[in-house]
């Protein structure tokens, strides 16, 4: 077996496979023995089928299976021992002369290729590169405070008058019928209700007051809130229910945030972390400020590209080939659209190409240990986003192996993984112009940016 290579342009290449005889015809003939062994034909015992009528009943499939192995080792083999930096899979040749493997004895496959392009390009301290730095306000703080005194505040009973937010519980009675609908422990909470008018009326009330309401107003006819205010079945038809009803209160219960003491200092940064307020809500910024640093990080990288594509300027992509990859990988797609989709492909193939070098070039290698503690990143983030800053290690190590189960989620972890390597890099050689940004101003920024 040969396999040869002609050179059209720097992008584009033909390497073509040559197999003889002496390259499968051994592995044939095992292979046709095996078949004869296992084959079970009426009048032959197993073993016993004469191997002319193997022959005839497999060899073409079987000559078929042993040079496709051949072409995939062949072709596969040669593009490793030459290390050819290749954008798609091999496409054979569309003038290809049919096989027949019935009479010939030497085949031949052509196989087009596309060259990724070469691109060496980097990052100096001669490039400026704005660093914007989300600002922690006092709001945000205050936001994440709550979120924790919330979490270990509780209920209580309140005699009223109710103010937004408090639980109304209480007995309802249908007015206008002999045998209207009478429920008791009723949970009213107006601030669902749609209609103000309706809504207004629970606006300040005592215990023992009594109410009349429109059940079927307040809610706007919206059948699932009626059902759940009366008690009834999940399928019930409440059509029917459009009087009013008189509602006396029995128990008004507040919610109260739990007090700003050590044990929820503990609860949250764990044991001794934090003494005192003022130090628990300059832990909470600081956490902030780590939290959103991965966005500044994403908008750092952005801008980077732009310098980099820049700075590699026009390169040569074997266009015919990737529209023909393209249009090979997805049949439903036509010809417009791979034409409208092709830019923006070479768009991520140049960028794909900028990072596949950096990362080589500066030898930034991905140890195992490395995928774990970035897994365990993106876990206590994904903690912090429901205000657990400080989530047991236990908790996160379960939900990390969770995540890495999942062969999408764990080529995830590793690509951006290798780009976080890649950014801190990437900070280190450039000259950093830092801003501090509001979270608005931030969010413009890569708005107008995506336009």
């Amino acid at each position: 077996m040969s396999v040869s290579r002609k050179d059209i342009d720097s992008v584009n290449a033909i390497l073509t496979v040559k197999i003889g005889k002496e390259d499968y015809q051994d592995k044939v003939e095992k292979e046709l023995k095996e078949l004869r062994r296992k084959a079970k034909v009426p009048g032959f015992r197993p073993g016993n089928v004469p191997m002319g009528m193997i022959q005839k009943m497999y060899g073409k499939s079987a000559l078929a299976e042993q040079v496709n192995k051949l072409i995939s080792d062949g072709l596969y083999g040669y593009i490793k021992e030459n290390n050819l930096s290749m954008l798609g899979e091999p496409m054979p040749v569309m003038d290809e002369k049919k096989i027949d493997f019935d009479t010939d004895e030497v085949f031949e496959f052509s196989f087009e290729i596309g060259l990724a392009p070469e691109v060496d390009v980097d990052i100096d301290t001669k490039d400026k590169v704005p660093y914007y730095e989300i600002e922690v306000t006092d709001e945000m703080v205050g936001k994440q405070v709550k979120a924790y005194t919330s979490r270990t505040g509780k209920n209580v009973v309140v005699d009223g008058p109710s103010i937004e937010g408090d639980m109304i519980r209480g007995d309802l009675a249908e007015l206008g019928k002999e045998d209207g609908l009478k429920q008791e422990g009723v949970i009213v909470m107006a601030s669902y209700m749609s209609d103000v008018v309706e809504k207004a009326k629970f606006d300040g009330v005592s215990k023992n007051q009594e109410i009349t309401f429109n059940p079927s107003k307040a809610y706007n006819g919206k059948d699932q809130e009626i059902r759940y205010l009366l008690h009834l079945d999940k399928d019930a038809d409440v059509s029917s229910y459009t009087n009013d009803f008189m509602f006396k209160v029995t128990e008004l219960s507040r919610f109260e945030e739990g007090p700003m003491n050590q044990e929820l200092f503990d609860q949250a940064f764990g044991a001794g972390t934090v003494t005192t307020e003022e130090e628990f809500k300059a832990k909470i910024r600081e956490s902030l400020a780590l939290n959103m640093s991965p966005e500044s990080d994403y908008k750092f990288l952005k801008d980077v590209r732009d310098i980099l594509k820049r700075k590699a300027g026009d390169i040569k992509f074997p266009e015919a080939f990737l529209k023909r990859f393209m249009a090979a990988t997805d049949e439903n797609k036509t010809e417009e659209q791979i034409k409208e989709e092709y830019p923006s492909t070479i768009e991520s193939l140049i960028w794909h190409l900028i990072k596949e070098k950096l990362v080589k070039k500066n030898n930034l290698k991905l140890e195992e240990n490395d995928v774990k503690e970035f897994s365990r990143k993106v876990a206590r983030n994904q903690f912090a986003q429901y205000g657990m800053l400080n989530a047991p290690d236990e908790i996160v190590d379960n939900y990390t192996k969770d995540m890495l189960k999942d062969q999408k989620t764990f080529n995830n972890i590793v690509e951006r993984a290798i780009e976080e390597k890649l950014i801190d890099l990437l900070k280190g050689k450039a000259t950093l112009v830092k801003k501090t940004v509001s979270m608005e101003e931030f969010h413009a920024l890569a708005t107008a940016e995506s336009k």
